[in-house]
């Protein structure tokens, strides 16, 4: 009888290790996904459908562009920042939009451009509206969040970590501002929610 005891015992723990094992590692998980990257987008290079959940836990940077504007050497710094902070967790998402007519090209034009001109290795889309009732949904959340849709190419929009909405920046505030490096500097120093 003892050891059919101990036997039940041993049975009785596995059954009981097996069914918290994944409870204990989904613990260990990041979050999930937050609303604010519950999106899907195609990529600017191919097209091919990129889910902005798999960039959950880092800080995010919005940034609407556009090839022929005054702001489009923007791009230079918003590349310099994510190279300077992408190992600690930054990422700058590129959404190039037609909406103020300075975005003419097809989205191999516009990464070609991006690329041989500005040396962006930041995650870009394809193109899409940023603005009014053809905004994308991440958009259109954006401007709920944030009370302001974009006004001009490169307006940006700061999520933390948890995906929650931080700040947004008009057009003139450059990538290299002390505020918008500031407030990137705060929220790479929180820890990854979990």
């Amino acid at each position: 009888m003892n050891r059919l005891t101990r036997l039940l015992s041993t049975a009785t723990a596995l059954a009981a290790w097996l069914l918290l094992a994944p409870a204990a590692q989904a613990a260990d998980a990041p979050a999930a996904c937050p609303a604010t990257l519950q999106h899907t987008f195609p990529r600017l290079q191919d097209e091919k459908p990129q889910s902005l959940c798999q960039y959950s836990g880092k800080v995010v940077l919005v940034v609407n562009t556009a090839s022929f504007c005054g702001f489009t050497g923007q791009y230079k710094g918003l590349e310099e920042l994510y190279a300077r902070y992408k190992d600690k967790g930054l990422v700058v998402l590129g959404f190039p939009s037609n909406d103020f007519a300075q975005e003419k090209g097809s989205n191999k034009e516009i990464a070609d451009f991006c690329e041989n001109t500005f040396g962006v290795k930041f995650p870009m889309f394809a193109k899409s509206s940023v603005k009014g009732p053809e905004a994308s949904p991440l958009y259109q959340q954006l401007a709920q969040l944030s009370g302001t849709a974009p006004r001009w190419n490169f307006h940006k929009y700061l999520l933390g970590r948890d995906g929650k909405l931080v700040d947004n920046y008009s057009s003139l505030t450059g990538p290299d501002n002390k505020g918008l490096v500031r407030a990137i500097e705060q929220q790479l120093a929180l820890p990854t929610p979990r």
